[in-house]
């Protein structure tokens, strides 16, 4: 079929990535800062430009387009933004999100209607924010794009016809990935009247051709084209080592979560993604390194002189508060401390212990609801530290997977553009990630064992924290 291209447009920069059609094989790659605002959609575009501009897409015959998630480019009559784009968790949302969902009946209500419920990251509370504080802005909002639709849309020329994808929809809070279908009465709640909202297409539909005939796929978010790029299925999840985590995984249907702990998100093959997310993950790493005077590799150094379950000690790692458990107003602890135990090997110990007995109780909420989980991938950069990925398998349950580094989100664009350029039925089978296994083994009794230690501290601090007790960690495949 010849060659593909993937973008990916992150908050900071444009990655490229192009790639043979048929088996995946990465030909060329291209890469440029945004020299503008971050919040400035021309930026983005301008980024993409310089990424591409020593020949990256010669003799392309499709681009996909990867971008940063839940952003609002609101555009005019004219197809000109109202102002800046809305990006990210902004924290100013919040009391908008929480209107939201008062206004439409509780949190029930809205994971009954579209899979989620409102937070600060979300379109459809941006726009209420949007409503309230720019309110002559919101008043020239002809339609509501986010960062991918929005360069798709500039890509092709910008047609009449706008469109998205299922997976980029399903984190608006104005599209169920139940029902696959706008709840627009939702987006005129947050807005004040109902906004012009892409056409969602599916994941090998292609978008359009350009002004030179060059195809662009429907494209779709990161989280999603990343998920596609690794190659994941069903029986596979995925926990993102951020200074926050997040725990996703295949499955076969959307689910709805009262509690608003579970995002039900579409992925970019047809299936689902329900995300679960916490507040602490790679920051407990950080800062327990600060006070021990190391570094992230150090406090992994330090961490492998302890036996499991570190003496003992315990840490709940709610330094930001937490989400999963719903305790936003806690702080972190450690339990257990005993002379023998106040050493800095068992503090670093109880550090990654903790961050990830954190991580396996989001696993653990979906698990709850059925979600089969026999692979975790683990990405970011705390999972190249020995210290996690030996203590990982056996905490989680799971056989632990991590992949060498790369552009996944901009792969998986390039594939979804090899797909919308075959017209197949089927993704191109490309070759899955090079990676790197980890097997619990005889050391799954010992994981477990540690995690019932630090399940039986954190219900004694927060009793009814979690509705029931922790699913107990599922066999590593094999």
């Amino acid at each position: 079929m010849g060659i593909v291209a993937g973008v990916d447009s992150s908050a900071e920069y444009t990655s490229i990535v192009v790639c043979d059609a048929d088996t995946g094989a990465v030909v060329r790659h291209g890469h440029a800062e945004h020299t503008g605002e971050r919040d400035d959609p021309q930026s983005w575009l301008l980024s993409l430009g310089k990424a591409a501009s020593t020949g990256q897409l010669a003799d392309v015959r499709a681009i996909g387009v990867s971008a940063q998630q839940q952003g609002v480019v609101a555009l005019d009559a004219a197809g000109a933004p109202v102002g800046p784009a809305l990006l990210g968790n902004d924290p100013r949302m919040q009391t908008s999100a929480a209107d939201l969902v008062e206004a439409f009946g509780g949190r029930a209500a809205w994971a009954q209607a579209v899979g989620t419920v409102p937070q600060a990251a979300h379109p459809v509370a941006k726009l209420r924010w949007l409503a309230r504080e720019q309110p002559e802005a919101a008043r020239q909002v002809a339609e509501v794009l986010q960062p991918h639709d929005w360069l798709v849309w500039q890509l092709l020329g910008r047609p009449a016809r706008r469109v998205t994808d299922r997976g980029d929809a399903s984190g608006t809070g104005y599209w169920s990935a139940a029902g696959e279908s706008y709840r627009a009465e939702l987006a005129e709640l947050a807005l004040g009247h109902r906004p012009g909202l892409p056409d969602v297409l599916g994941p090998a539909e292609p978008a359009g051709q350009t002004p030179e005939g060059l195809l662009i796929s429907a494209g779709t978010g990161q989280t999603m084209a990343a998920a596609f790029g690794l190659g994941i299925g069903l029986g596979d999840a995925v926990i993102s080592l951020g200074a926050t985590g997040s725990v996703c995984a295949v499955h076969h249907e959307a689910l709805t979560d009262p509690s608003g702990t579970i995002t039900s998100y579409a992925d970019a093959t047809g299936m689902h993604l329900p995300v679960v997310r916490t507040l602490n993950a790679t920051r407990v790493l950080r800062g327990t390194a600060e006070m021990l005077g190391t570094d992230l590799d150090g406090l992994s150094e330090l961490a492998l002189r302890s036996t499991p379950g570190a003496s003992g000690m315990v840490m709940l790692p709610y330094l930001e508060g937490e989400q999963t458990p719903d305790l936003p107003h806690t702080a972190g602890s450690l339990h257990g401390l005993r002379r023998e135990s106040m050493k800095p090997e068992f503090l670093a110990r109880a550090a990654v212990e903790g961050m990830l007995c954190g991580l396996a109780d989001a696993l653990d909420v979906l698990r709850g609801r059925g979600v089969q989980v026999q692979r975790v991938f683990l990405l970011g950069k705390a999972a190249g530290l020995d210290a996690v990925r030996t203590a990982a398998p056996g905490l989680l349950g799971a056989q632990v997977v991590v992949p060498e580094p790369a552009d996944y989100a901009a792969i998986g664009a390039a594939r979804q553009a090899a797909w919308a350029l075959s017209g197949s039925g089927a993704p191109p089978a490309w070759p899955a990630a090079a990676c790197r296994i980890f097997e619990a083994g005889d050391e799954l009794a010992v994981g477990q064992a540690v995690r019932q230690q630090y399940t039986t501290v954190r219900e004694e601090a927060y009793p009814g924290a979690f509705p029931a007790e922790p699913h107990s960690g599922q066999q590593p495949h094999g």
